[in-house]
């Protein structure tokens, strides 16, 4: 039942997005088809992915089951499948926002609040880039 919970939640909120994407295209007087259809076809790879961790985890558990380590196969398999579920979630849910903020250029909260999330993203991205350069 938890992976069609997750799989649910996935579809709705890629949903959501390309809803709002597609008002935000025409509010802003930028429909396109084929950004549409690059759009759509990115919210199918999401869920397949999400549908593959979930597989993941049900793999991990049978192995568990064979190998008789039951807990340790239970903990891997939950922890791949919450860690692909919650990344989908949080770049779906700042997919959505963006998309209002470009709709709703009254909700300036919005715009501060991606700027501060950017803002983390981009220095996590230089530190990570300068580590490997220092090995």
């Amino acid at each position: 039942m938890q992976y069609i919970i997750m799989l649910t939640i996935v579809l709705g909120l890629a949903l959501s997005d390309f809803v709002t994407g597609l008002i935000k295209g025409y509010i802003t007087h930028q429909l396109n088809s084929a950004k549409m259809r690059s759009g759509g076809l990115n919210k199918i790879c999401e869920l397949i992915i999400m549908a593959t961790a979930c597989g993941l985890e049900v793999g991990i558990n049978q192995l568990g089951h064979y190998y008789e380590s039951d807990a340790l196969a239970g903990i891997t398999g939950a922890v791949a499948a919450i860690v692909v579920f919650g990344y989908i979630v949080i770049m779906e849910l700042i997919s959505i926002l963006e998309n209002y903020a470009e709709i709703n250029k009254d909700a300036a909260w919005v715009g501060r609040l991606l700027k501060r999330l950017k803002n983390v993203s981009d220095k996590e991205l230089k530190k990570g880039s300068e580590d490997k350069h220092n090995e």
